[in-house]
């Protein structure tokens, strides 16, 4: 019999073909079609859609892979949109989300891997590409964004994060101290702890349709802590909203006077 100790050991030897990478694409996608504007693209422009599908699945590693054409041919174009409809019943959908979780760590853990084969015992390179496989769709969205012909500076994930990139750098930041011994804890260990917090955290943030990341608080704290952020004070504010108010009043008075200026020199000019 299998003991307890041993699950996290078999779980890290988890493949991820088929079906995790199956459900990675399908909610990728499935994400795109939701974008505002994407369905009007599928249809003006197929192969526009097609790159933007293969930059969210395939963000990470940038590729350009003919291998998810399926799966973005049975979310868009599926007649009676009958896959889409059956993904998006929410226990097909936890499911699916469930499961792209998992293969977020495994690309994380592969990129740390990879770029420690290339330049051994550099941190800042090996968190900076196990952050990119993990979160690539995310990272470049505003590419993808232009490809779609959408056009969002202020969506920059490196000015504004959103939780999956953020808890993606985390990730790369965990795998690359354990990597490098610096963490105590064996790598199955981390991988399936990891995971579980991913697949829970995600889940619980479909269910109650929240968007707040579980680490605003945290986030709060160490900006206030290591920053000095805080939030502006009441009596800053009322000032602030009576100087804008001491210009609005005294806009119309000026106008007047820039008016009178006008019709003085208009007079010169005619005399």
């Amino acid at each position: 019999a299998m003991e307890l100790w041993q699950v996290p050991l078999l779980f890290s030897r988890l493949p991820m073909f088929p079906f995790f990478d199956l459900a990675h694409y399908v909610a990728s996608v499935m994400a795109l079609k939701e974008q505002r504007g994407a369905v009007e693209v599928s249809v003006r422009s197929p192969v526009a859609c097609w790159f933007s599908a293969m930059l969210y699945c395939f963000g990470g590693s940038v590729l350009s892979s003919l291998s998810n054409s399926y799966g973005l041919y049975l979310v868009f174009y599926c007649p009676e949109d009958i896959f889409y409809r059956c993904f998006a019943f929410l226990p097909l959908r936890l499911l699916v989300a469930g499961m792209k979780e998992v293969t977020r760590t495994w690309k994380i853990t592969a990129g740390i891997a990879h770029a420690d084969s290339h330049f051994k015992d550099a941190w800042l390179v090996m968190v900076a590409v196990g952050w990119a496989r993990g979160a690539g769709g995310g990272l470049i969205s505003n590419f993808e964004q232009l490809v779609r012909g959408v056009w969002k500076p202020e969506t920059n994930e490196l000015l504004k994060m959103s939780y999956p990139v953020k808890v993606t750098l985390i990730g790369a930041v965990l795998f690359t101290l354990q990597h490098s011994q610096y963490l105590p804890i064996a790598r199955h260990n981390l991988v399936f702890l990891y995971t579980v917090f991913l697949v829970v955290s995600k889940v619980t943030m479909m269910l109650t349709r929240s968007a707040t990341s579980p680490f605003a608080p945290f986030e709060a704290a160490l900006g206030h802590m290591f920053f000095g952020l805080q939030k502006i004070p009441s009596k800053v504010k009322g000032e602030g909203a009576a100087s804008s108010n001491g210009s609005s009043v005294c806009d119309p008075s000026s106008s007047e006077q820039h008016r009178d200026g006008v019709k003085k020199r208009q007079a010169k000019k005619t005399e």
